[in-house]
């Protein structure tokens, strides 16, 4: 590399760096709606329809970020809200955002902070399509009610048996000539997964994190 390179390289260089290969990942959005009810802020939920994926889940509205459709991470927020719970666009104000996700399934999440000009979930149509209900639960539950930590188990495989028994190879590890173990399985790691035990039912996984970063910060007075 000669020095007219690495003067180009250096002027390339994030000035805020991000997630290296992000556009490799599903990049979710999702939108933390809170709505002001008798003084006290509540979390609105929505219970995902029992036939779309991950039916019967409880999760905030967001969904996939398409650059075709929104410019930004934040119109893709607003406008999964809108066509979920069926509210209008200028009744929602949004605040910032939370720190990127990095989900175990191979997700980002992009999650913003917004308040809802609404005194009650009875105002909102959800697409029933998609959503079951809508309920909200106050902060305040999960600033006094700690989730239970669990845990899961991943691991890295270069190949795999699938279901006629065959062994289908992703990583040529001979014929590369990488070191041995990586023959086999490798990179064991445990990940945490909270849950939330709560009236409704219990809200884990990502939602649950979600919810836990935010607990976080309000107790974080400084």
């Amino acid at each position: 590399m000669k020095q007219g390179d690495f003067n180009l390289l250096k002027k390339k260089l994030p000035e805020f760096p991000g997630i290296q290969g992000k556009e490799k990942y599903f990049n979710s959005v999702v939108l933390v709606p809170l709505v002001l009810i008798d003084g006290e802020y509540h979390f609105l939920f929505q219970k995902r329809a029992a036939h779309i994926r991950q039916g019967g889940e409880i999760c905030f509205p967001g969904g996939r970020h398409d650059p075709k459709c929104d410019l930004t991470y934040k119109e893709t927020a607003i406008r999964e809200t809108v066509e979920e719970i069926g509210i209008k666009r200028e009744k929602i104000k949004i605040h910032g955002n939370l720190d990127t996700l990095i989900a175990l399934i191979g997700a980002t999440v992009d999650a913003f902070i917004a308040t809802l000009e609404i005194k009650s979930p009875d105002e909102l149509t959800p697409q029933k399509n998609e959503v079951e209900k809508l309920f909200t639960l106050p902060v305040s539950f999960f600033e006094r009610n700690e989730p239970e930590k669990y845990s899961v188990r991943s691991e890295i495989q270069s190949s795999y048996m699938d279901q006629n028994g065959e062994k289908v190879v992703l990583l040529p590890t001979e014929a590369l000539n990488l070191p041995e173990r990586y023959a086999e399985s490798w990179g064991f790691r445990r990940h945490r997964i909270l849950v939330y035990n709560t009236r409704e039912t219990p809200i884990w996984g990502i939602t649950a994190e979600i919810i836990y970063e935010i607990i976080q910060k309000i107790r974080c007075r400084s």
